[in-house]
């Protein structure tokens, strides 16, 4: 539970205009960047342009999105962005094998998307990003030759952070509301323990798969589901009023894209009130589900997932992301 001593009585907040932008979300709201003189957290609003069009607020906000989520991860990974919303992500050995892995999980939404990557960006994972159009690319650094193959793209902003945000770190986050801002503290964790709920437990592959799946869930609008194998996104449903929708469109998703659910994993950002989410996971061929647990109602979930032979564990994390 957070502690509201965390939280200043006053807040007093005082921020630098660094550019004015072309507009808003849409071409009739005027739009600027404000930078927190005392916040060095690298990102989007901090990071060196090396190429490419003027950023607007939209590509501000979706590189923040993307660059927070690949955060995530300690191995080679790789984030494509659309709309704030993970479409694509995926760890690999190597940035290029990451970038190909999340590409495929939705080619469709990622054109046009902004690409994220948390180690240097090399010439050959270079070379395949020029292969479809990208509004943005956001990496802590890039070797020379991944520069000079990028500058093709003339259009294609390239974003050098020069490091990369901690996930764990304490800090605040501020958002406007009708007559005041709403204040509070980073959701700086992704699970307090895994706790095996079901008769079966999950194989060490499986693990993998539900902690990536997790760490990206974290990074999805409420209500949100990930499906992942491989350490790769396979289907995400993002954004729905109701959870079992979300899960039935990350399948769906999964099906136009041609790829198969089946022994894949499942990541829900919130408990399940009823057990309507396990069995669309079982449909699709699941073999694990990770979610926060809690409900009045877990043990209707347990036992949908008991007699499919379906392997589930709670975190006792909730990621809800309005």
């Amino acid at each position: 539970m957070s502690d509201e001593r965390d939280l200043p009585e006053e807040l007093n907040l005082r921020f630098e205009r660094s550019q004015a932008l072309r507009y808003g979300e849409n071409p009739h709201q005027s739009a600027a960047l404000y930078l927190d003189p005392k916040d060095t957290r690298p990102g989007a609003a901090r990071a060196r342009v090396v190429q490419g069009k003027e950023l607007s607020y939209n590509n501000l906000l979706d590189a923040d999105a993307a660059f927070e989520c690949v955060a995530e991860f300690s191995d080679p990974a790789a984030v494509i962005v659309k709309h704030t919303n993970p479409c694509g992500a995926s760890v690999a050995g190597s940035l290029l094998d990451a970038y190909k892995n999340a590409l495929i999980c939705d080619p469709v939404s990622a054109f046009g998307g902004i690409v994220a990557f948390n180690r240097t960006l090399d010439a050959a994972t270079a070379e395949e990003l020029t292969k479809i159009f990208l509004e943005v690319i956001i990496v802590p650094d890039a070797e020379p030759d991944a520069l000079k193959i990028l500058a093709a793209k003339q259009n294609l902003r390239v974003l050098l952070t020069g490091s990369m945000p901690d996930p764990t770190a304490s800090t605040m986050t501020v958002r406007s509301i009708a007559g005041g801002v709403l204040a509070q503290s980073r959701d700086n964790t992704t699970v307090q323990e895994m706790k095996v709920a079901t008769k079966r437990t999950p194989s060490e592959h499986e693990m993998k798969d539900l902690d990536f799946a997790f760490k990206i869930c974290k990074h999805v609008k409420s209500n949100a589901i990930v499906y992942a194998k491989h350490r790769a996104t396979v289907g995400i449903g993002a954004g729905q009023m109701s959870r079992v929708y979300s899960a039935k469109i990350a399948a769906l998703k999964a099906e136009e894209a041609g790829l198969t659910l089946k022994g894949s994993v499942m990541a829900s950002d919130a408990f399940f009130p009823f057990p309507d989410t396990v069995e669309t996971a079982i449909d699709a061929g699941a073999t694990a589900i990770i979610q926060p647990g809690g409900s009045k109602n877990d043990q209707a979930s347990i036992d949908a997932a008991d007699k499919a032979n379906l392997a589930m564990v709670f975190t006792r994390v909730r990621h809800f992301r309005h």
